[in-house]
């Protein structure tokens, strides 16, 4: 339903969230588990939205162009990949117009549903969310440790043998 570069986009964005500091692309690939020669498209991209801003050189990095609470997922997406909602007939039927059938009509609407959710949904909230599960932190007997070890990867059956 999503672009692996939006999936991409949110990871970084939530990662340099939090961090204190700027954070070099190298910092960021392994945090957020994004491919480093992706991850220069992915900046580029939200550099571009004004949600990201980035200094070469020493002391050099990126860090977020705006405070956390003020950034939306809908930000992000629309940013990297508008989220795609239906104003006419996806077949070109003249009939139909903008009079969406009932599968467009509801493709449509859920869709409108998701917009929503994103609007009201700023980056402070997902950081801050009482989750157990905090995002790019793996659960740890002591606490929360920022890796992405799991991100992204399928769990796989133990062997047996």
């Amino acid at each position: 339903m999503f672009s692996q570069t939006l999936e991409y986009a949110l990871r970084v964005v939530v990662h340099l969230a939090g961090v204190e500091k700027a954070a070099t692309t190298r910092e960021i690939a392994i945090a957020t588990q994004v491919p480093e020669s992706y991850l220069a498209k992915v900046l580029q991209g939200l550099s571009r939205g004004g949600l990201v801003s980035s200094q070469r050189g020493l002391h050099g990095g990126s860090v977020l162009a705006r405070p956390p609470a003020e950034i939306t997922l809908f930000d992000v997406a629309q940013t990297i990949a508008p989220l795609p909602r239906i104003r006419t007939c996806p077949l070109g039927l003249k009939s139909h117009g903008t009079q969406l059938c009932s599968v467009h009509k509801r493709l449509d609407d859920a869709m409108e549903h998701v917009e929503s959710v994103f609007r009201t949904s700023t980056i402070a909230e997902l950081i801050a969310d009482p989750n157990e599960s905090k995002p790019l932190q793996e659960r740890t007997g002591q606490g929360e440790k920022a890796v992405a070890v799991t991100i992204g990867k399928k769990p796989t059956a133990p062997r047996h043998g």
